[in-house]
């Protein structure tokens, strides 16, 4: 089994800032390369709509395999096992509500972000608006989640201890990751993605080959050994587990079985709803397109996800644990420590890198939306009514990337000791219960109203957020945020369960309690039409 150096270092730190400087040196060079014509709004917010489907497909898989994918999930696996893999599972699900319900409509009716779909049959103003804060709120719980698992991850390969340590480690990532999405826009942004997405996925796939090789190509040796490590855990609570069955994590209990149900609707239903993702259906020139790259989108993430129940239970039974638990990042540190069991200095570094080139397209394809959406919707369209130049957009969109980024390092320094599927796990919730009701009404129900979109949007995103800050995660458990003080008192982690039906029924009831607001129904055909055949999708129309 691999044990940590005396020091806490994990292969040889020198190597690894050496093979993370030459993908650095590399990735920007692509990036300054592919985005040297970025002077007007679609060309920084969608890259000219100049991506084919397969293309945006691979692009899509990078964005959407995140640090919880990679490190998360492994990390989760390898502690809890069974349990741990519904996090692939609800992740793997949750496209099918995207491509049967959402990407080819979407492409259809919007321009440049989801507040053009939820604005185009309603109140300009107040929709945007509300479509601005919510796809803000989301991205900052999903950069937190990124942050955390790149602090944890630089923190293991350079041998940086202690709290001080890891938040200037998230500070210099934070800094880096800013300044690729301010030099390449969506279009530098979607061919590190691209390259994050090869290497990712053929990096797990490697990893993936040599852990059953380990075993003879035998998987079940593989469970068998997993098993076996966990017992042996010097750690009461860890030995007593049965990582082959379900119940590690969440049977203990009721609560923590209901928990799992929340967690599951969140997962499966928030993809659907999540801005980042969304906005890749307009870098594609048609719904064709946008459909083909869902497609491809599922297949590479199917394969992926197949990877990581290899990759969890190989770290189980080849590093153990103890041995991850106890390394900088605790369960975010399980893929990186296999790689060096598995293939020494060199391939932890080239793992690693790609663990780095994960959360740098991630982080880039949030901050650009986040900003998109607030140059956009927030400042051209309820500031200014559209009277402002692209130009001005453009510079407004630069200047949220760093305030957002300056946000996300600050809350990923509080979040660093937490699980980053499980922290990616909330993004999904309030994705899901702020923006998929809505989504979902202004496609297919002709008499929903800006009443009912209101709210929808606030009544799900602030229900959301309440009940996650009056929860296990922030405070009153030891795994919390703030472990030292204890304000919950809502007992789900995970509050989905609630806050995404209320956000459904909050749609309706303001639907109907508007009579007087029945919309234009010209309008209303209008966007069917478009939504259905695309007619008139590349025309920008604000009503």
């Amino acid at each position: 089994m691999t044990v940590l150096a005396a020091d806490g270092a994990v292969g040889n730190p020198v190597a690894n800032i050496g093979i993370f400087a030459l993908f650095v040196a590399v990735t920007l060079y692509i990036v300054i390369r592919a985005s040297k014509r970025n002077a007007t709004a679609a060309e920084f917010f969608t890259a000219g709509r100049a991506f084919t489907g397969p293309q945006n497909g691979i692009a899509i898989s990078g964005d959407y395999l995140s640090a919880a994918s990679f490190l998360g999930i492994a990390g989760a696996i390898a502690v809890y096992g069974y349990d741990g893999f519904l996090y692939s599972i609800g992740f793997l699900v949750a496209w099918l509500v995207a491509l049967l319900l959402v990407a080819e409509l979407l492409r259809n009716t919007g321009k440049f972000t989801m507040a053009d779909v939820l604005s185009f049959r309603l109140k300009q103003r107040p929709v945007r608006m509300a479509a601005a804060t919510t796809t803000l709120a989301v991205c900052l719980f999903y950069l937190l989640a990124q942050m955390a698992g790149a602090g944890g991850l630089v923190a293991l390969l350079l041998n940086v201890t202690g709290d001080l340590g890891q938040a200037v480690v998230i500070a210099v990532v934070g800094l880096l990751m800013i300044l690729y999405v301010l030099i390449g826009g969506m279009k530098g942004t979607t061919w590190v993605q691209i390259i994050k997405a090869v290497l990712l996925i053929g990096g797990a796939g490697l990893m993936t080959v040599m852990v059953l090789l380990k075993f003879g190509v035998n998987f079940s040796e593989i469970l068998g050994a997993a098993q076996t490590a966990v017992s042996g855990s010097a750690n009461e609570a860890v030995a007593s587990r049965d990582v082959l069955a379900p119940g590690a994590q969440y049977g203990a209990s009721l609560t923590s079985q209901i928990n799992f149900i929340s967690l599951a609707i969140a997962l499966v239903l928030g993809t659907a709803g999540l801005p980042h993702v969304l906005m890749r259906f307009y870098t594609v020139p048609s719904a064709k397109e946008a459909r083909r790259s869902v497609v491809w989108a599922i297949v590479l993430i199917g394969a992926f996800y197949l990877f990581t129940l290899a990759l969890g239970y190989g770290a189980a039974a080849l590093v153990g644990p103890d041995t991850i638990l106890a390394a900088p990042g605790a369960q975010n540190s399980a893929a990186p420590l296999l790689a060096f069991e598995l293939g020494g200095v060199i391939l932890l570094g080239i793992i690693s890198a790609v663990a780095f080139a994960t959360i740098l397209a991630v982080v880039a394809g949030l901050t650009i939306t986040a900003a998109t959406s607030f140059a956009h919707d927030i400042y051209a369209s309820v500031i200014h009514s559209h009277r402002v130049t692209e130009d001005e957009q453009v510079r407004v969109s630069r200047i949220t990337v760093v305030v957002l980024g300056v946000f996300a390092i600050g809350l990923g320094i509080l979040a660093a000791e937490q699980n980053i599927a499980f922290l990616v796990a909330l993004a999904f919730a309030v994705a899901a219960a702020a923006n998929l009701p809505t989504i979902l009404y202004s496609l297919y129900w002709p008499r929903f109203n800006t009443r009912g979109a209101l709210w929808s949007m606030y009544g799900g995103l602030i229900s959301t957020i309440v009940l996650i800050v009056f929860s296990p995660a922030v405070s009153g458990a030891k795994s919390a945020m703030l472990p030292n003080v204890d304000f919950a008192w809502f007992p789900l982690a995970n509050p989905g369960i609630v806050s995404i039906p209320l956000a459904f029924v909050l749609g309706i009831v303001g639907t109907l309690t508007s009579p007087n607001d029945r919309g234009n129904a010209e309008i209303a055909a209008e966007m069917e039409v478009r939504s259905l055949t695309g007619v008139g999708a590349e025309k920008a129309v604000a009503h």
